[in-house]
């Protein structure tokens, strides 16, 4: 549930400041009779991706065996795909977040009120989509209250510090903010990576389910609660195969190293507000 929680608070507060930025946009020059058409699109953004997420999870529902762990494998190793992409692209826009999103919207008012909406449509679609994907992926093999609940509180908690930074009540360096939470998501998405091997070893495609890299069943017994929460967030099992282990460091450690480069090179950025 851990893991579920980053990827509500960090997916959810990047749709919150897309949000933010739109509806600050219109208020603040005097077109607030637009708000009711970019709410639409927001509102319609939001259903799709409740819709994929649903979907996903009732069409592996019908699945067992073999078959299951397949498309639980191949939905881990997209998911990580889409976290990559997003930490990355996160990290290269955030400075000028506001500023596109206010060009984009100013040239949607031009043409009129549905392309408004496409435009709120369009960027809250991409991130909630995102969010469905990355919730599917990590949800797997949780507790069926676990992924829902820490999914529901991470997009409240990014609501409200949106509403909050909205409201100028707080202040947040976002730029600090989606760099380590980036951070913790290379580490989460390295976790999902090594399930998705373990589902594709399972499902009998990839090889080596059980040659070992090491055994800490004795130091770290699979129900204590220091080893779920490990398991939770970064995937961490007592007993990982040894193509599950090189999987891991392989993808983890030159990701997380490339993310964090910038930070030596050169001092953070302005933080960006809506």
């Amino acid at each position: 549930m851990t893991a579920i929680y980053l990827i509500g608070l960090r997916e959810g507060l990047e749709i919150t400041l897309v949000v933010s930025i739109l509806v600050a946009f219109l208020v603040k020059s005097g077109r607030q009779h637009l708000l009711r058409w970019a709410w639409a699109g927001v509102a319609a953004a939001t259903l799709l991706a409740v819709l994929v997420a649903a979907l996903l999870q009732a069409g592996t529902a019908y699945l067992s065996g073999p078959n299951r762990e397949l498309v639980d494998g191949i939905a881990s190793l997209i998911a990580v795909v889409f976290v990559t992409f997003m930490i990355f692209w996160m990290r290269r826009m955030a400075r000028q977040l506001a500023r596109e999103l206010r060009g984009r919207l100013e040239d949607a008012i031009e043409v009129g009120p549905f392309a408004v909406a496409a435009m709120a449509f369009l960027a809250v679609a991409r991130e909630g989509l995102e969010t469905a994907i990355l919730f599917f992926a990590a949800a797997q093999g949780a507790d069926t209250w676990q992924p829902i609940v820490g999914i529901s509180l991470g997009v409240a908690t990014s609501v409200v510090l949106g509403w909050l930074l909205y409201a100028s009540a707080i202040r947040i360096n976002l730029t600090k903010f989606f760099t380590w939470t980036g951070a913790l998501l290379v580490l989460v998405a390295a976790g999902i990576f090594k399930y998705g091997v373990h589902d594709l070893q399972e499902a009998n495609i990839l090889p080596g389910r059980t040659d070992y890299a090491f055994d800490l069943t004795g130091v770290l017994p699979p129900t204590a609660w220091y080893a779920e929460l490990l398991r939770g967030l970064f995937n961490f099992t007592p007993q990982p195969s040894v193509l599950e282990t090189a999987v891991w460091v392989a993808y983890g450690v030159p990701v997380l190293v490339l993310f964090l480069l910038p930070l030596v090179r050169k001092p953070a950025p302005a933080a960006v507000r809506p």
